[in-house]
């Protein structure tokens, strides 16, 4: 079995991540100096997913901390804090809809509060921030071979057979994660212990997560899959009945199990129903806002136009030089066409099956249409 991608490499002190803007044509690290560089490797999607943007905005402001101070920027405590906090502040406002990035800034932020009760000059709180924000990459890989161990699990005591196939919406692989991932790392699971019999993913569009990220995985890790269109999956489940599950990733989850994913989530839930196939929300805890009550409410990030209307991708033939692919963006759309791009939108608990976290399955109570998320989580 192929070797597991790494996206995000953190090692002597130094950040880099994987361009997936290039991909698949060309694997290429971006070295990350400063928060403004993690600021825009999310912005721009060159790192993107929920717990991958968590940990790229933690670790961008753990090389920038370290920098500063070995330079002499902080003279005391307390403009190490004031800096800290700042820029956690500009981090959060790369992207609005992932909780993940919200929740790690909060965490990181509670644990630099309280060490500044303390700390006696700026190395103490630098210190600190770095080794809570690298203990956050760890984690998260953890976290992501218990759900894949939980979710694998989960299918496979609610299946008629011991060999399933499953298929995936947009990416929640290595490259949306630390390692590992969720909604990916379920199907890895599966493949390891020999009870996957075939993966589909969606292409994903308009930004096409699925046909240029997940596929990228699923071929270079040589698992069985295959690419479909968006629209292609009613039929395929319409087909091929052996299908036992849809498991999809999640950028928020309201307390009611409403959940906010990508832009085609919703329809393929509706889509497993009719068919009576599973349907998976795989997310870390930290996916979960309890205080986001319900999906109505989880304000959802619109896109550029642009992605709509063009594509870019590399040019048939091209001769690949070093990083560069001789890459074209071309208009496939009507020139003045109104464009309406949400990145997400929101599934209603009632279609959700289970939702997979590190700390095991949660699902519904008997004759419920909603999740009592909250009560899970106070057994935990």
């Amino acid at each position: 079995m192929a070797q597991t991608l790494e996206a995000i490499k953190y090692e002597n002190g130094e950040l880099y991540v994987l361009n997936q803007l290039l991909l698949p044509h060309v694997t290429h690290f971006d070295k990350v100096c400063t928060i403004q560089d993690g600021h825009a490797a999310i912005k721009e999607m060159k790192t993107r997913g929920a717990p991958a943007i968590a940990i790229v905005a933690a670790l961008s402001l753990a090389v920038d901390l370290r920098s500063r101070s070995n330079q002499g920027e902080f003279d005391s405590a307390a403009s190490a804090v004031e800096f800290i906090r700042n820029s956690l502040e500009y981090l959060k406002t790369s992207r609005p809809t992932a909780v993940n990035l919200f929740d790690a800034a909060g965490k990181l932020w509670r644990t630099v509060e309280q060490r500044a009760q303390t700390a006696t000059n700026q190395l103490d709180i630098v210190d600190t921030y770095v080794s809570a924000a690298v203990t956050m990459l760890a984690e998260d890989v953890k976290d992501n071979k218990n759900i894949g161990s939980h979710g694998a699990k989960f299918i496979l005591e609610n299946s008629k057979s011991s060999e399933v196939s499953v298929l995936t919406h947009c990416n929640t692989g290595s490259l949306a994660t630390a390692g590992w991932g969720t909604a990916l790392g379920i199907i890895r699971d599966l493949n390891k212990t020999g009870a996957l019999k075939h993966a589909y993913c969606t292409e994903t569009r308009p930004y096409n997560q699925g046909s240029r990220l997940t596929a990228y995985e699923l071929v270079y890790e040589q698992i069985p899959s295959t690419l479909v269109c968006d629209s292609m999956v009613s039929a395929l489940l319409r087909q091929n009945p052996n299908i036992s599950a849809i498991v999809v990733g999640a950028d928020r989850v309201a307390a009611n199990g409403d959940t906010a994913n990508k832009i085609g989530t919703y329809q393929l839930a509706i889509t497993a129903k009719y068919h009576g196939v599973l349907f998976i929300v795989a997310a870390p805890t930290t996916s979960i806002d309890l205080n986001t009550k319900r999906g109505a409410d989880i304000v959802i990030e619109e896109r550029p136009s642009a992605e709509v209307v063009q594509v870019t991708g590399a040019v048939v033939g091209g001769e690949v030089t070093g990083n560069e692919v001789p890459r074209q963006t071309v208009q496939v759309a009507a020139n003045g066409i109104n464009v309406w791009n949400p990145s997400f939108d929101v599934t209603p608990a009632n279609l959700i099956s289970c939702i997979v976290t590190e700390k095991g399955v949660i699902v519904k109570k008997d004759g419920a249409e909603e999740f009592d998320i909250p009560s899970f989580l106070s057994t935990l």
